[in-house]
């Protein structure tokens, strides 16, 4: 099978699939996400988003949406840094795209029954303003790969060695989809693409620009996809991509560069995550906190603040991307 079709039915399959059956986030999970380290990414998110929609007219009602939200933390803050913007919050109407019947409880839990959840973002309303954010939402899409063979591509397939699955490949075919990349790829180069991605971002940004709002995207990854980047995780260590079906993470780089030229609307150019939330004030947010803290408390919120800012750390190895619509500025943080 294809390795798309694989991480397909190691995530989502209705009775063992990965996502379908736990929380996955957390010290006891697999995998922290940015929300989960400190409330200011959240807060920073919200207000960016909340500037943009002042910046286009406090438009009335909007659609607020999140892709792959999680335990509903990162919507949570947005909702609690927005909450001193006049009007904002009462012209939301909150949209969820989330597969994981365990995560929309908790999102339920966190945000309330006024919510409505989508199985696709292709559901979300396209008779009102869009304003998203997708954080690490991209990079569980599944992905399929591609050797460079000559002029075509073989691509890489999963299948049965002896009783232990092991990745093989097909036979070398033209790939129309690849063949934009025949120009910067050589002899056994390894492409990946995800189908998904670029649906999806161009029915966002269809809404996006035929409404108004804007899109955040942040994730890990690079303008251009190059060699192999599916990774999976259990219990916050990296293992084989195949040893665990349904029992660990599997994800994969993002390719901006596809999701930028699937949108119908305007783009940002692709900056770093520590310089997007530096940009937007999170280093002033930090030392106001700061002044409450003292001890471990202190100690723990700096760390936070260096992990998501730090070049070392998620400041640099997590992207990311605007869109937004062709007549108006780019959302703060992006400008050129």
């Amino acid at each position: 099978m294809r390795i798309s079709e694989f991480m397909s039915e190691a995530l989502l399959n209705p009775t063992h699939g990965y996502y379908t059956t736990r929380d996955p986030l957390g010290a006891e999970g697999d995998f922290t996400t940015a929300p989960e380290i400190s409330q200011m990414f959240g807060e920073m998110i919200g207000l960016c988003l909340a500037q943009t929609w002042i910046d286009q007219g406090r438009p009335h009602p909007f659609t607020l949406a999140e892709l792959g939200p999680g335990r509903g933390t990162l919507m949570a803050d947005i909702l609690r840094a927005t909450r001193a913007v006049p009007g904002f919050r009462e012209a939301a109407n909150l949209h969820l795209v989330e597969a994981s019947p365990t995560l929309r409880d908790a999102q339920k839990r966190r945000l309330g029954d006024a919510t409505r959840w989508h199985d696709s973002a292709e559901s979300l309303p396209d008779d009102a303003p869009l304003f998203l954010v997708a954080n690490e939402f991209f990079d569980a899409l599944p992905i399929r790969q591609f050797l460079r063979s000559g002029p075509g591509w073989a691509e890489r397939l999963v299948g049965l060695e002896g009783d232990r699955l092991a990745f093989g490949l097909g036979e070398v075919l033209a790939q129309p989809a690849l063949k934009h990349r025949l120009a910067d790829t050589q002899e056994g180069d390894l492409v990946e693409l995800s189908p998904q991605a670029a649906p999806i971002m161009a029915a966002i940004g269809a809404r996006i620009e035929a409404h108004g709002g804007a899109a955040i995207v942040i994730d890990y990854g690079g303008w251009r996809s190059l060699g192999d980047t599916l990774q999976a995780l259990r219990a916050h260590e990296k293992v084989a991509p195949l040893d665990a079906p349904g029992q660990a993470d599997l994800t994969a780089h993002v390719d901006f560069e596809a999701l930028a030229k699937a949108t119908p609307s305007a783009h940002s150019k692709l900056i770093s995550q520590g310089v997007f939330l530096e940009r937007l004030g999170i280093t002033p947010r930090a030392r106001t906190l700061a002044q409450n803290l003292s001890g471990a408390a202190l100690e723990s919120h700096i760390a936070a603040h260096r992990r998501l800012t730090h070049p070392d750390e998620m400041g640099n190895l997590f992207k990311t991307l605007a869109v937004y619509p062709t007549t108006a500025p780019p959302p703060p943080g992006f400008e050129a």
